[in-house]
């Protein structure tokens, strides 16, 4: 039912004015003194106010708690009229039922979602505030789900369309492409924690077991990314990025590996520029150079390109990317880019003889390769 229908039902029952509207916390707290909860017990803070709690005005309307957050608190404005205490009773009573059934209320979040929404506002806050070994506090343990191992994927969408990127729709399709066991969890505007059973790298693996070697926790773990990205990227929002981690137990780590994949994303999308999957195991070079003060960073620069520009010819550059992610080997290097073996040798001793570095020595390699990283991030003058 939508909150205008049922507003007008409860109006005609009530014969009275009804109006759903938003405090502060601040607003609320004031009133505190005059909270009667349906029990009998003085309420707690606002961030576990209950579904039905209410405030008696000394004059004027009823307020009836509808859900709160760490700042404001949904309330039910009715005027008081001719009703009786019973029937305030009634009215609280009836909106407490309503949420521990998990009917959608005024927001049009069903308890699922309204739930999702909470744990993401204190993750959001623990974040902020830097504190990473914070445990999840009793009122968000729900059900145990969070006690078990699962697997921690963070979305970032490219584009703020919001009518495209509702918590349904999402968690539609994420039940449909993953298990029904996923958790979703909305951070910032079009950031999505997503929490997805372990059972997905047994999955993972069972489909490439017919390959010579088992496919490691790793591999699996970034073709599931890949698999869940192209899903995402065609059916939902469209440009993306997805970071992946290890399982873990989100009741105790899911601040800090939640600020390890925003990390990731971040270093992902400044040294990796048209990846969309990022994988915190492959970026522990860029990690380390992201540490590096920006002047420190173009001093390098410059001083490694000072000599020759050969490192930005397209073609050089496409050869060492290639060269590089298939681990400096020679003859796959010359296969991926659909060239002679000579051809690529030829490019190699071109850049050695311009640069004094011959990318298939070790040393020379990962400077090289540092230099690259580098040069992607710095802003050259």
């Amino acid at each position: 039912m939508s909150e205008a229908k049922w507003l007008v039902q409860l109006q005609a029952v009530l014969d009275c004015p009804v109006r759903q509207l938003q405090l502060s916390l601040q607003t609320w707290e004031f009133h505190k003194d005059e909270i009667k909860r349906i029990s009998g017990v003085e309420p707690r803070k606002l961030n576990t106010v209950s579904t039905g709690d209410y405030v008696v005005l000394p004059t004027g309307p009823l307020w009836f708690a509808l859900h709160g957050d760490q700042h404001t608190v949904n309330v039910l404005e009715v005027e008081r009229g001719q009703l009786t205490e019973m029937e305030i009773r009634l009215i609280g009573w009836t909106l407490s039922q309503m949420r521990s059934a998990g009917v959608e209320s005024y927001d049009g979040y069903s308890e699922s979602e309204r739930y999702a929404r909470e744990l993401g506002s204190w993750i959001s806050e623990q974040l902020d505030s830097n504190d990473l070994q914070q445990s999840l506090p009793d009122r968000l343990r729900t059900k145990g789900r969070l006690f078990s191992s699962m697997i921690p994927f963070l979305l970032v969408c490219e584009q703020a369309e919001s009518g495209r990127s509702s918590y349904g729709e999402l968690e539609k399709l994420l039940k449909t492409f993953l298990a029904e066991e996923v958790i979703i969890i909305p951070l910032k505007e079009q950031e999505w924690l997503i929490l997805g059973p372990q059972s997905l790298i047994h999955d993972a693996q069972l489909e490439e077991r017919d390959e010579e070697s088992e496919e490691s926790v790793e591999e699996s773990l970034a073709s599931i990314a890949l698999g869940l990205h192209e899903m995402l990227a065609s059916e939902w929002i469209g440009d993306c990025h997805l970071a992946v981690s290890q399982p873990i137990s989100p009741v105790n780590s899911i601040i800090s590996v939640t600020a390890l994949l925003r990390e990731t994303v971040q270093l992902g999308r400044a040294f990796h520029v048209g990846s969309n999957i990022h994988l915190p195991w492959l970026l522990h070079l860029e990690r380390l150079l992201s540490t590096i003060p920006e002047m420190q960073r173009l001093r390098f620069v410059e001083q490694a390109l000072k000599r020759t520009d050969v490192f930005l010819e397209p073609e050089i550059l496409t050869t060492l990317e290639t060269f590089f992610g298939l681990d400096c080997n020679v003859s796959e290097t010359a296969k991926k880019l659909y060239i002679h073996r000579n051809t690529l040798l030829y490019r190699l001793d071109k850049l050695k003889q311009e640069t004094e570095l011959d990318v298939r020595q070790f040393r020379d390699a990962v400077l090289v390769k540092i230099i690259l990283l580098l040069y992607k991030v710095t802003k050259r003058k």
